[in-house]
């Protein structure tokens, strides 16, 4: 009786092993001595402007607004809505891309929030947001 011989079905990978950590050290060894070169970078013909700080509107809890715009100074105006409207004009002439954010005081009521952002999206401007500080 013959047995029949059956292929087989195994590979040895221990030289391949041997192989590829010898290439692994020859990179390792050689990596640290090729030198990148020297990037030549093109040249922009026009600065980009720094980012225009946001105009703030605060309400106060008793319906009051005062505007805030970084840009000229830090100090804060009280305005009427009307007054409100002509210096966010006036902002967005020299500025059009400025935000407005909205900042209502806490004891505010929503309604009063509510009235100056429609006051402001009916006189087109563009970007309006409502201001709060995050939770801690």
């Amino acid at each position: 009786m013959k047995r029949a011989r059956r292929a087989m079905a195994e590979i040895n990978v221990v030289p391949y092993i041997d192989v590829m950590l010898v290439l692994l050290i020859i990179f390792m060894v050689a990596a640290p001595l090729i030198n990148p070169g020297q990037i030549d970078l093109p040249q922009a013909a026009a600065r980009l402007e720094p980012a225009v700080a946001p105009m703030e509107v605060r309400v106060r809890a008793n319906g009051d607004l005062a505007l805030v715009d970084r840009n000229k100074s830090s100090d804060e105006v009280r305005v009427t809505r009307d007054e409100l409207l002509d210096f966010v004009r006036q902002a967005q002439q020299s500025h059009p891309d400025q935000a407005i954010v909205i900042a209502g005081d806490r004891a505010v009521r929503y309604e009063e929030v509510i009235k100056v952002l429609d006051l402001l999206q009916r006189n087109q401007v563009k970007r309006v947001g409502l201001l709060a500080r995050p939770a801690q």
